[in-house]
């Protein structure tokens, strides 16, 4: 059995415009997107064509858009002692951003690194019969397939999030005038890399790459959709081609795939 701490369980998309963006990532991914109909946040929920759960969709309300909220895909990040966990990320410098909250799925809050990018803390109540996560599979098509970190500060970055999630090195990439690209592992197990944040880019971030079982047909149809293309298509070592886009609501996201023809 693999540890809980350090594995990515949940993906969430914050955007301002619900039904748009279920109508885009049916349309690229092949997703079904199910909207919120509970107050006050009227979460909905996405599935793979399986019917298993990868994330969620929170539609931002004006009260959220005036506190600093917007549209992005946020991962979430399993623990075994929320409180625990949370304390570690605080005392290494993070803040929390969204305090601990209970719920009947578990519990979990919203924390920044020292560098700016943002995730949430899970503790999960999955339940007896639960079966585990498949958000986050480097294979199969209709999860999340890689997750990548812009930091402003590689080295530290690297000991914080090693550190607190018990995350390995496992290899890096020289990527010249950009720095290193070093990949991560968890429980034997490649999850993604961290990296030098780029000088063009305005601040450190978590970057999900959402696995396309066609690549080619999910670019076009994220073209299609009206995404903002802002790199790419470009091939990555082990034959997968990727994109890193804007979506219709402003969301950044990316897609990671093997072209079949």
């Amino acid at each position: 059995m693999g540890k809980l701490l350090g594995s990515w369980i949940w993906y969430e998309l914050m955007t301002k415009d619900a039904a748009g963006a279920k109508t885009f990532y049916e349309s690229t991914v092949g997703w079904t997107i199910t909207p919120g109909a509970e107050p006050p946040l009227f979460y909905g929920h996405i599935a793979r064509t399986d019917g298993r759960q990868v994330g969620g969709v929170l539609p931002l309300s004006e009260d959220m858009l005036a506190q600093g909220a917007h549209p992005m895909w946020v991962g979430y990040i399993g623990t075994d002692d929320l409180d625990a966990t949370l304390a570690q990320v605080i005392t290494r410098g993070g803040r929390a951003l969204m305090p601990r909250m209970d719920i009947a799925e578990g519990s979990f809050a919203m924390v920044m690194d020292p560098w700016g990018a943002s995730f949430y803390l899970m503790q999960p109540n999955p339940g007896p019969d639960a079966a585990p996560s498949v958000a986050y599979s480097p294979t199969e098509a209709q999860s999340v397939g890689w997750n990548e970190l812009y930091t402003g500060d590689f080295d530290a970055a690297l000991a914080f999030y090693t550190e607190v999630f018990g995350w390995e090195p496992a290899g890096s990439m020289d990527m010249g005038s950009y720095g290193t690209y070093q990949f991560l592992s968890h429980n034997g197990v490649t999850i993604g890399a961290i990296m030098p944040k780029p000088p063009h880019v305005p601040m450190g971030g978590w970057n999900h790459y959402i696995r396309a079982g066609d690549f080619e047909a999910a670019h076009q149809a994220a073209l299609a959709g009206g995404a903002n293309v802002l790199h790419g298509p470009v091939e990555v070592p082990g034959g997968d081609w990727i994109i890193n886009a804007l979506d219709p609501q402003g969301a950044a996201f990316a897609i990671v795939g093997q072209k079949l023809v």
